[in-house]
């Protein structure tokens, strides 16, 4: 596990006891709890995504119909839900009453004391506490949104892994199957290691090149942008053994003189491997996002690749949106030899479990109407629904529920696999200074992915300045 400062998370579960009794909550018992604040408004921010929207469009309705407390949940871009939230956080100006806190930014969030503690907050308000609420239901995600106490920050209301895809039309194929092994003599499957992957990722580009379609064998994020950072210290680095970032979080340090990895030789590999890989990928690869890279899955121009799990749902079922409907597979990453056995011992993790949960700022002036509502956002018995509109489970009992056995079926057993092993995957580390670092990431791998410098010097002065800034900031 990881540590930093107080912010320490030990073992796999935290019990965390809000009050109340064990039966439902009855639309009767909503309409009381709610009834000193019917009237009030309370207003949210998150980013445009399909979650959000299910909320503001099925949860926030009911719950208003249901309590007579107003909902006013603004969704936007990405950037601006930080810079809104952010500002009024910081300031106290108290204008959100609940704010989108994605996992990897709130250990800033914590030592600045911005949120409330939502533990406090049910021990104080009993009689706000949804009988049913069942903090032990939600998935190993919670985790990430808690303090070395076990107290919760956060009640997570979309997860999701980003992993691996693949064309199963393609990979199942005989034509195709039969000119792989004769190429490579093994049966083509999903990958193994990043060896197996290189060799998909180059038969599949020749193909599509020999047979006059657009094919590629690879796809990335790799535009001058946070996700490029994002990418190689969330799902490159892990799956090759390079573990929070590169930085020891016993020493806070980055370089490898100085007890650090992201300096070390298997970094450096990882990031040539990266950027050498780019020649596998659709030419405009260096200007795509997370939403261009899920977009060129579903123009069916990719044969394999990480994405990051939430588009599965549309881009395996919605016709409208996706020409490679019922044609997409989903697996675990390839790892570098030893990473899938150090995952599983709990010495590291493969691959990036990401979401989002909603938290109370501490500036809040309707702390109570709030923390009702996202009860009523995240409340077991919607799970399931919520799943099938916007494609993410936080609570265990969810992959159980009929809607989403059915589903599971429909989009290649990715929830079966979620529930097996998401384990193996982690969330960001515990670095407070998350944003400023990853400036810095963001600057040494743009350079090494435009060519300004190779991937070596690239890392050598990246991991100085990493040093640097966690010197300066006093670790």
């Amino acid at each position: 596990m990881r540590k930093v400062g107080i912010y320490l998370l030990v073992g796999v579960f935290f019990i965390v006891v809000f009050a109340g009794i064990t039966q439902a909550a009855t639309p009767e018992w909503w309409k009381q709890a709610a009834a000193l604040y019917k009237g009030v408004t309370i207003r949210g921010v998150s980013e445009s995504t399909p979650p959000s929207k299910a909320v503001r469009d099925y949860a926030a309705r009911e719950f208003e119909k249901l309590t007579g407390i107003k909902v006013q949940f603004e969704l936007t871009s990405w950037d601006e839900m930080y810079t809104k939230s952010i500002n009024d956080m910081s300031r106290g100006t108290g204008i959100y009453d609940f704010v989108y806190v994605e996992q990897d930014i709130i250990y800033a969030y914590l030592v600045k004391h911005w949120l409330t503690d939502l533990t406090e907050l049910a021990k104080k308000y009993p009689q706000l506490d949804d009988p049913d609420f069942d903090i032990n239901d939600f998935t190993t995600f919670i985790n990430y949104f808690k303090d070395a106490r076990g107290h919760v920050f956060g009640i997570p209301f979309e997860a999701f892994l980003k992993s691996y895809v693949y064309r199963k039309d393609l990979f199942s194929n005989p034509e195709i199957r039969a000119a792989f092994k004769s190429e490579y003599g093994w049966d083509l499957r999903p990958p193994k290691d990043w060896e197996e992957y290189t060799q998909i990722a180059k038969f599949f580009t020749e193909w599509g090149k020999k047979k006059g379609i657009e094919l590629y064998g690879h796809v990335a994020q790799a535009k001058t942008h946070p996700c490029v950072a994002y990418e190689m210290v969330e799902s490159i680095w892990p799956a090759w053994g390079i573990y929070n970032w590169g930085i020891n979080l016993k020493k806070w340090r980055a370089t490898v003189e100085n007890g650090g990895t992201l300096n070390s030789k298997r970094a450096k590999e990882a990031l040539r491997w990266y950027v050498d890989m780019l020649k596998y990928a659709p030419p405009g690869v260096r200007t795509y996002t997370w939403d261009e890279t899920a977009a060129v899955v579903g123009a069916g121009k990719i044969a394999q690749g990480l994405i990051y799990l939430e588009n599965l749902p549309w881009v395996e079922l919605d016709k409208s949106r996706s020409v490679v409907t019922g044609k997409i597979g989903v697996a675990l990453p390839p790892t570098y030899p030893g990473v899938m056995s150090e995952a599983a011992r709990g010495l590291g993790y493969i691959g990036y479990y990401d979401g989002g949960a909603f938290a109370i700022p501490r500036s809040s002036r309707k702390k109570q109407a709030a923390w009702l509502f996202i009860q009523w956002a995240t409340r077991k018995q919607w799970a399931p629904k919520f799943a099938q509109l916007a494609g993410r489970i936080c609570r265990k009992s969810t992959f159980n529920s009929p809607e989403i056995k059915e589903l599971n079926v429909k989009l290649s057993g990715y929830y079966d696999m979620m529930k097996k092993f998401g384990f193996l995957f982690a969330g960001a580390p515990p670095l407070p200074m998350h944003r400023p670092l990853n400036e810095l990431y963001l600057k040494w791998i743009s350079k090494a992915v435009a060519g300004e410098v190779d991937p070596d010097t690239a890392l050598d002065s990246l991991a100085k300045e990493v040093d640097k800034l966690l010197i300066d900031l006093g670790y």
